[in-house]
């Protein structure tokens, strides 16, 4: 009984491991916020003090007529106004995310509140848990209607990340168009982030558009292009200086050219690149897994079931229509199967296999006697043969070999 409590126990710590990233992105666009808030009330003190401050001066010394300072005081309370304005937006955006850190600190409690794996209740989490998978799984492969559907039937548009992954993908569409005036403006909002972290999307995007520049052939773009060089590629000569004389060479050359690295930099793909390096940098700058968390997940528990005699050739159950078996090894499935190619084995201390294992011609190994039993029970097959009860190849009991267990 006591063996049984124990493998039933639930420990919520190891399942909110696959969990933290449900709070890391409330607290990142918190601490966002705050940042921009912050910045936003220098600015408007470092204009208004002054500001102030020169009103004042000059009306004591008569030095403007009072209409002079009335209209000196109008700008201010102009300035003063829209900034209030634009605290308001920040408050309320503030105030939803601290209602969705709510939500997500609510779900994750509930697991504590279980005490077994056994439990109803358990269930009904897991079911959440999964949902919130399928929905961070399908806005990063691009489909956030149907994410957000699937969010609004379950009612967990808290604890999902619909906004942030929305706007991601939608930048990601106009890389792939060959447009790079949202990326721009994403790495405008994010300048101070970005410069921080030592990223180089900023600079391979206005490399992207002098690049544009010179493939047109035009000389006027082409001057165009080399003071867009100066303004914004330049300035990163320490960190970029190869990629600088890189560019620098794009100007004797046209896109049909097959010379290297100047080919490269001409190619389409460079755009897909692009799309693919704003995702990695959004994901970092938001603490975001580079995976998905479904992924994630089926790695870990693929991961504990993979030995070395996985990665069949064979098909899984599901898809054979010979097959009399009702569940196949996750690992030797086509479905599961190149996702678990690159996890590690699993640590076996204790065998689960028959104590009369054989191994058929086809390589599949079956317990002796279970294996003559399915033969009989399928009637199907003549005295002295067996058939193999997953791909359905019948053969003499004679072929059958004994297989030790090491």
């Amino acid at each position: 009984m006591a063996a049984e409590l124990t493998s039933t126990k639930l420990n919520p710590e190891s399942h909110l491991i696959l969990d933290q990233p449900l709070l890391r992105l409330p607290h990142e666009l918190a601490r966002r916020n705050f940042k921009t808030v912050q910045r936003a009330v220098e600015r408007e003190k470092d204009y208004v003090l002054p500001a102030l401050r020169e009103a004042a001066n000059a009306s004591l010394s008569n030095r403007q007529t009072p209409d002079q300072t009335l209209a000196a005081l109008d700008a201010m309370i102009s300035r003063m106004q829209g900034l209030k304005r634009k605290m308001e937006s920040l408050q309320e955006e503030e105030k939803k995310i601290q209602n969705q850190s709510r939500k997500r600190i609510q779900h994750l409690e509930t697991l504590h509140q279980i005490p077994s794996l056994v439990d109803v209740k358990y269930d009904q989490w897991s079911r959440v848990r999964l949902d919130r998978l399928l929905v961070d799984h399908m806005l990063r492969s691009g489909y956030s209607d149907s994410a957000k559907q699937l969010a609004q039937e379950r009612d967990i548009e808290d604890i999902v990340d619909l906004t942030v992954f929305t706007q991601c993908q939608r930048v990601v569409e106009s890389l792939r168009r060959g447009e790079t005036k949202e990326a721009l403006q994403w790495c405008g909002e994010n300048k101070a982030a970005l410069k921080k972290s030592h990223h180089t999307l900023e600079f391979e995007l206005r490399l992207q558009q002098y690049i544009e520049m010179v493939r047109t052939q035009d000389q006027s773009k082409k001057l165009e292009a080399i003071l867009h060089a100066r303004k914004y590629l330049t300035p990163n000569h320490e960190s970029q200086n190869s990629e600088i004389m890189q560019a620098a060479g794009l100007l004797v050359f046209n896109q049909n050219t097959r010379a290297e690295p100047y080919k490269t930099l001409f190619s389409l793909d460079r755009w897909k690149f692009l799309a693919d390096l704003f995702v990695k940098t959004h994901h970092e700058l938001l603490s975001l897994p580079s995976q998905p968390l479904l992924h994630i997940a089926l790695s870990a528990g693929l991961s504990a079931l993979k030995t070395p005699l996985c990665h069949s050739a064979y098909t899984s159950s599901s898809s054979n229509s010979q097959s009399t078996s009702t569940s196949v090894c996750p690992i030797c499935s086509t479905e599961l199967n190149e996702l678990a190619r690159k996890m590690p084995y699993a640590h076996h201390s204790k065998s689960y296999v028959e104590a009369d294992p054989i191994v058929l011609p086809n390589g599949r190994v079956y317990g002796k006697a279970r294996l003559l039993d399915i033969s009989r029970n399928l009637g199907a097959v003549e005295a002295g043969k067996v058939k193999d009860p997953t791909t359905g190849e019948v053969f003499d009991e004679e072929e059958m070999k004994k297989v030790y267990i090491m």
